[in-house]
């Protein structure tokens, strides 16, 4: 995940290289990896990160619920 001023912490230390993946391959989907450079998101706009965020949620929530419903995830 990012180094700024991050004051989230996950709650499973060992998924931190994970969750870095899974952003990129999110920012990947919405389009903005072009605009990141060397792991800087400073000149993303909140729109763009929030888009990234969002997809994020949207794929964990959707994992779950195949869980759930007793299905694998692709």
């Amino acid at each position: 995940m990012g180094t700024g001023q991050k004051r989230n912490k996950l709650m499973v230390v060992e998924a931190q290289q994970a969750m870095y993946n899974f952003k990129y391959e999110m920012a990947n989907e919405v389009g903005v990896t072009n605009a990141i450079q060397g792991g800087y998101w400073g000149n993303i706009s909140s729109r763009d990160c929030g888009a990234v965020g969002g997809h994020m949620v949207k794929r964990m929530i959707e994992a779950y619920q195949q869980s759930v419903a007793g299905k694998t995830t692709t």
